[in-house]
């Protein structure tokens, strides 16, 4: 099936790993070239760039801190001058800072919240300026469930997903009528990096939540971004679609 993505340009925020590396690698995989952003030295970033090359498509590195908000409206110009446009924006940038509300503290609030919420701000205004002005594009943003349901220890985390959501419902009524599409993925709990620093006894915990056995895999999520970014998915906006194996539930 034609996903009508051959020669589209995406960049992919947060692309250097996990979810945000399988999606880089799957948008190329369907004909996409792609720029990834990412506060890693390139140094850590040739796997990734090789794999978008071995696509057949051209590959572009960004060295960024999305914590910078003059970053966004510099970088998506540049990508969009050097590869000739600018199709799709996938925000996968997050991290974590866990504790409980009584002992987080201002910095591990401010730090996710800059991160997870204001960095998909700053790049989706800025790329969502240069969509409009094309009259086409799609933003996937990469949110979690728990922005939907709440954490034990990750107030700050399911503040910054939940407020993910809501930037991306208000951003897909104000694009809409400029041919953009925005929406949300949000996983469960996937298996990255990030993961294998939990104790064995949460993932498990995680694993027993979901109805089909197992976690997901970075692959499971990309796939999902795909589809939102292809043609099939053109009325498709304002959506959270989870990723979670019936976590959720």
């Amino acid at each position: 099936m034609d996903l009508g993505l051959r020669d589209r340009v995406a960049i992919v925020v947060g692309g250097a790993s996990g979810i945000g590396k399988a999606a880089a690698v799957a948008l190329a995989s369907e004909g996409c070239d792609v720029a990834v952003v990412d506060r890693r030295p390139p140094a850590e970033v040739t796997e990734v760039l090789a794999a978008i090359e071995a696509a057949g498509r051209r590959a572009h590195y960004e060295t960024s801190d999305v914590r910078d908000p003059a970053g966004p409206e510099r970088i998506a110009g540049q990508v969009a001058t050097r590869m000739g446009r600018l199709d799709i924006l996938v925000y996968s940038a997050g991290i974590t800072a866990d504790a409980v509300s009584w002992k987080m503290t201002p910095a591990q609030w401010d730090e996710v919240i800059s991160v997870n919420l204001s960095g998909c701000f700053h790049w989706n205004r800025a790329a969502g300026a240069l969509l409009r002005a094309r009259q086409w594009g799609r933003i996937v943003n990469v949110a979690s469930i728990n922005g939907m349901r709440g954490k034990f220890g990750q107030s700050n985390y399911a503040a910054s997903k939940g407020g993910m959501i809501a930037l991306t419902k208000t951003l897909a009524r104000e694009l809409g009528p400029n041919g953009v599409t925005v929406n949300a993925v949000a996983p469960g709990m996937v298996r990255t990096a990030m993961t294998e620093s939990l104790p064995e006894s949460a993932v498990a915990a995680a694993v027993s939540e979901t109805l089909v056995g197992r976690l997901a895999e970075p692959e499971d999520c990309a796939a999902a971004i795909v589809y939102l970014c292809s043609v099939g998915a053109r009325h498709v906006t304002g959506h959270v679609l989870k990723i979670d194996g019936g976590q959720y539930l």
